[in-house]
């Protein structure tokens, strides 16, 4: 089984060469890195070509794009793999074997997705975990309770975005909920519940980096609702509310 990781990146000199490492790092054999770029000004090319000069299973992709969704998008239509990851830019795989344990449950269930838990860390103590973002097993009725799971840690076979599509870039915040949404609310698909650790974010992300983004996440968050006819407006308070326990809960 092949395994794709997309990074999206844009001026990400200071992070870039530790979520590459990462992957770099992993035991699991059959890697594809997509490094898709959005022209950036600063030395982030020059990091990534200089890694990719070492590992011919990096691709370098760098031109100018509509934000981080067009740049997923671009990835996957180029991804290879059987399977598709994402890594972003500020984010690092927790452990060596992550990968390899995600494959084997990809082999053991035969199921369309696999996705496992997320560690939000200190920007520059990175063992110094914020917020834990504990999943649980999927079933229909958690969509009307504003569940997800974390969509860094979420591994989809390629059919899946075959069947469902690409990221909306209609939503400039929320696209990865409507998506998970769209493909979590379809009862032919099989998702596997992994508990482990699987990514590691560093806090600073775009939907949080300031109130009126946080104001135009809900307004996404409750569009992406409706629009897939999964809840209403009490989903939406749930879905935030929800977000506190991540703070304590281990």
């Amino acid at each position: 089984m092949k395994i794709t990781l997309i990074t999206a990146t844009y001026n990400s000199e200071q992070v870039i060469a530790s979520c590459i490492q990462s992957v770099l790092n992993q035991d699991y054999p059959n890697l594809e890195h997509l490094i898709i770029d959005g022209a950036s000004s600063d030395n982030t090319l020059n990091i990534v070509k200089d890694l990719q000069k070492k590992h011919d299973h990096i691709t370098l992709i760098s031109e100018p794009d509509q934000g981080i969704y067009d740049a997923l998008n671009k990835g996957i239509s180029k991804a290879t793999g059987n399977v598709i990851g994402f890594v972003h830019s500020d984010d690092f795989l927790a452990s060596e074997d992550v990968v390899s344990q995600i494959a084997t449950q990809f082999k053991k269930d035969k199921c369309d997705g696999v996705y496992g838990d997320l560690e939000y860390v200190d920007k520059q103590s990175t063992n110094k975990v914020i917020r834990y973002w504990k999943s649980a097993d999927f079933s229909q009725d958690m969509l009307k309770k504003g569940w997800m799971p974390a969509h860094p840690t979420l591994f989809l076979r390629k059919d899946v975005y075959k069947k469902h599509g690409i990221f909306d870039l209609n939503f400039k915040i929320a696209a990865d909920y409507d998506f998970i949404l769209r493909i979590f609310k379809d009862r032919a698909l099989d998702f596997t519940y992994l508990p482990l650790v699987i990514t590691k974010m560093r806090v600073g992300g775009a939907s949080n980096r300031s109130l009126k983004n946080i104001i135009l996440k809900s307004k996404e968050d409750y569009k992406a609702i409706r629009n897939n006819e999964v809840g209403s407006w009490q989903t939406l308070i749930i879905k935030n509310t929800s977000k506190l326990s991540q703070f304590y809960k281990k």
